[in-house]
């Protein structure tokens, strides 16, 4: 199988993450002698940084506090610097919450262009905002215990992380699934591998 790109889009709570994992085990049983896979999930990496001691660390936290989404220049910075030192063009690469907008999509966009990664599969995994909230609730993770932080994040889904959808949809040179993501682990899963493969 050659590398493969895919994207994974979806509001916290979506079962994002639940499905990249179940995509990377699908994709090394398919073909164990296959190319290995580049994983990168950007919410981890900005939880990582925000404890740095440095001063846009100590912003970045701030923002991270608020609930509010972190600026463009620093999550196209963490994503880049590591395709720049760690990629080699030779792996599946999944990515796990990037792009969190319009313009970052983009820029992504540029960067699939320039790693010659052929029609990238976005992967929307679509639940409704109270789907969200309850998911959110069930997993109790730090930042989710805040349900006014929760309202912040879902909020800027709708305004900033939709339009990157958007403009995925209307780029030929992206493919986008859209699942439907209230229903079972094993549905959703096999909706999207049904997806990808047909």
């Amino acid at each position: 199988m050659n590398p493969q790109t895919y994207i994974f889009i979806g509001p916290s709570g979506s079962g994002k993450g639940t499905q990249a994992a179940l995509l990377m085990e699908y994709l090394k049983k398919e073909d164990p002698a296959g190319p290995d896979i580049f994983y990168l999930e950007t919410g981890k990496k900005f939880r990582e940084f925000i404890k740095l001691p440095n001063h846009t660390s100590e912003l970045s936290y701030n923002i991270y506090k608020s609930g509010k989404r972190q600026p463009d220049f620093l999550a196209v910075h963490l994503w880049a610097h590591i395709f720049i030192e760690s990629f080699t063009g030779r792996e599946h690469l999944v990515l796990d919450g990037t792009p969190r907008s319009l313009h970052e999509a983009q820029v992504l966009a540029t960067a699939m262009e320039f790693y010659n990664r052929q029609k990238p599969t976005v992967i929307y995994v679509k639940v409704s905002r109270a789907w969200a909230e309850a998911r959110l609730h069930e997993r109790k993770r730090i930042d989710d215990l805040k349900p006014e932080e929760v309202t912040k994040r879902l909020d800027w889904f709708d305004t900033d992380v939709l339009p990157a959808v958007e403009y995925f949809k209307s780029n030929p040179l992206f493919t986008v699934l859209e699942i439907n993501g209230e229903q079972t682990i094993e549905q959703v899963h096999a909706d999207m591998i049904a997806g990808i493969t047909r």
